[in-house]
């Protein structure tokens, strides 16, 4: 259970696929609100974890029920405080701060359930705890980032690294034998308060071209992302799943450059390194 090669294998496989659906996802929010590719994304990802539920069958408790909507609330939630965050206060403090206490949350909670990583391997959580920091850290340019970092923000921020890490704890302690089934929960309650908080905010309209097709894409990566999270949780310790789940920024940061042509800084590239250490101690 400390951590097979498959589970390292899946673990990884989540982080690029988070890390792509946040670039797809970044880049069809360019031309609709946030909200709107949301608003497809998250319910087509419903349907699309239900029918692989459905195919490879588990038992439906009431563990999987409850963990799992409380998984895909804690994750919602923290989506849209780091959203929020990030509109009010300085992205470079915001989007560092967020990361690392989203790492942090279940190293922590997994060593009070009694989780003992090896040496090289805790040596290597904090590593990649430094590799997610450097790698999220934006300059300081831009209306965001000239704005004061209030008490609001720095508990917006908070909360929202709270709630994402309190998703791997939740779908970590949800029934090995449970299948799927905690991801649709999941994906259902998400879905639920998304289209309450689309119609309050009257977003409650679905995009049209590109941005739609976009956010099908992101479904599909998001389907992705949480099946192979969901058994790398399970097949490892949640403390060393989390953080190699964790390091999704990179891939973020590399299709940015890649793609759109956005100017790599010296401090990602520390961080992708460090990183790619990170990585080697922990799967050592």
């Amino acid at each position: 259970m400390i951590g097979s090669p498959a589970a390292q294998g899946l673990a990884l496989a989540s982080a690029t696929s988070f890390g792509i659906s946040d670039f797809v996802g970044g880049v069809a929010s360019r031309r609709v609100a946030a909200l709107r590719v949301v608003l497809v994304s998250t319910p087509v990802s419903m349907v699309m974890l239900g029918i692989l539920a459905l195919i490879g069958g588990g038992r439906v408790t009431t563990a999987a029920v409850v963990l799992g909507m409380l998984g895909g609330l804690s994750q919602a939630l923290g989506i849209w405080s780091f959203y929020a965050a990030m509109a009010a206060g300085p992205i470079s403090v915001v989007s560092p701060l967020a990361a690392v206490v989203d790492a942090s949350v279940p190293v922590c909670i997994g060593r009070i359930l009694g989780e003992r990583p090896g040496l090289l391997a805790s040596a290597g959580i904090a590593v990649a705890l430094g590799a997610v920091v450097l790698i999220s850290w934006h300059s300081g340019d831009g209306g965001a980032t000239r704005q004061g970092l209030t008490r609001g923000v720095v508990w917006l921020t908070v909360a929202s690294g709270v709630a994402l890490g309190l998703n791997f704890v939740f779908l970590d302690r949800t029934p090995a034998d449970a299948g799927l089934w905690p991801l649709l929960f999941a994906r259902g309650a998400a879905t639920v308060l998304v289209i309450a908080v689309a119609g309050l905010s009257r977003n409650l309209r679905v995009p049209t071209g590109t941005p739609l097709r976009l956010a099908f894409v992101v479904a599909l990566l998001d389907t992705a992302a949480n099946v192979t999270m969901l058994f790398a949780l399970q097949l490892s310790l949640l403390s060393l799943a989390s953080v190699l789940i964790s390091l999704y920024p990179a891939a973020t940061v590399i299709l940015a450059v890649a793609v759109l042509r956005e100017r790599v800084r010296p401090r990602q590239v520390a961080g992708m390194v460090l990183a790619a250490v990170a990585v080697a101690m922990i799967t050592g």
